[in-house]
């Protein structure tokens, strides 16, 4: 906003030309500046001719699931692509509490279960992923930028007016948990979070963002006026299996990941979520459960089992429904929250995971 309102300034127009600006870009979604009808057309002239642009990124490919998740290959300005998926509301998705934004997930008992409308955005941060998660999709891309602010904002304002939904009057989540690590371009995130607070009109408590454990950004971003919710993936109970599926915990490892997290500074209400990938095999046995029940004994925590999303490229498989069952039935009885993520999308490689760029799969119609 501010960038706004000096760029009026400069040009010799008041101040609330600024926030002109700044209501047609992010809540009218304009595509070009002769479209801002409460500019003079001076101005709006003089912008063009000094070079300046908008307009939201191409939607280049979009795949329908089965289940309604729609899968969105989104072309920026320099021929890059990124992915970016809508999760519609209105097919029973079910969470513990009510209270998590994110895929839907689905308790294990009746009891836990509590009906929860709204539709999600799953958004990327980056062209690609410098993590290297082993059983990740997107860390065979490597990384190639990041993205800037406008660019995140960019993509959930494209895929909100395709799906012609407009916050605040629907509720939208917007997750951190694309293609990239949010944290590894932690400047254009929070500008990203600002903007949409403050221009899209989605709260921040509608936002979760997820990080492989970037340990030094963990504390800065405790410290945000403005932040999302927090989750970070965990997907190993010890520190040799962790460095194996994430070469990351060589760098921060668990011991300086869970002091991080025990040392968050958690808002009224709000938990610490731990994401855990189930691979078939290599994290999933009982004695591992254990091993995460003492990670996270007497955190205010939540742990969300996410059972590999399948992959032919990847050397891992998903694990049986009794195995993950097995394994958060150990966490329930140890006195802790924990939800299965149901899958969405595997069948458009848009599930936690599979975003790769895929392009292999029918487009629908648009």
């Amino acid at each position: 906003m501010q960038e706004l309102t000096n760029l009026a300034l400069e040009s010799g127009q008041p101040a609330y030309r600024g926030q002109q600006l700044f209501d047609a870009v992010y809540r009218q979604k304009i595509d070009r500046l002769d479209q801002v009808s409460t500019l003079p057309l001076e101005y709006r002239a003089r912008l063009v001719e000094e070079g300046w642009n908008v307009g939201l990124p191409t939607l280049a490919r979009k795949f329908v699931s089965s289940d309604g998740t729609v899968r969105y290959l989104v072309e920026l300005s320099d021929g890059e692509t990124v992915e970016t998926v809508w999760m519609p509301e209105g097919d029973g998705g079910e969470t513990g509490d009510g209270s998590e934004a994110g895929d839907e997930l689905e308790a294990g008992t009746d009891q836990e279960r509590v009906s929860w409308r709204r539709s999600t955005i799953c958004v990327s941060s980056q062209v690609g992923c410098a993590v290297n998660c082993k059983f990740c999709f997107t860390a065979l891309l490597g990384v190639k930028r990041n993205l800037e602010a406008g660019e995140i904002v960019g993509q959930i304002a494209a895929v909100l007016r395709d799906q012609g939904v407009e916050p605040p009057l629907q509720r939208v989540n917007i997750v951190f948990m694309g293609m990239g690590e949010p944290f590894l371009n932690y400047d254009n995130f929070m500008k990203s979070v600002r903007l949409l607070v403050e221009g899209v009109r989605i709260p921040e408590s509608r936002m979760t963002v997820s990080t492989a454990g970037i340990v030094p950004r963990i504390r800065d971003f405790g410290q945000e006026a403005v932040r999302p919710k927090l989750a970070i993936s965990l997907n190993a109970s010890n520190d040799a299996l962790r460095s194996e599926v994430m070469p990351l915990n060589r760098k921060w490892n668990l011991a300086e990941l869970m002091n991080a997290a025990r040392e968050f500074p958690l808002r009224t209400r709000e938990r610490m979520t731990f994401e855990y990938v189930l691979i078939e095999g290599v994290n999933d046995a009982p004695e591992q459960a254990r091993e995460v029940v003492e990670l996270v004994r007497g955190m205010r925590a939540r742990i969300n089992l996410i059972a590999l999303n399948p992959g032919t490229e990847l050397p891992y498989r998903t694990p049986g429904q009794e195995r993950v069952l097995a394994f958060r039935q150990i966490l329930v009885d140890a006195g802790i929250l924990a939800f299965i993520r149901r899958p969405r999308g595997r069948d458009i490689f848009a599930a936690c995971g599979q975003l790769k760029r895929t392009v292999e799969v029918a487009p629908a119609s648009p």
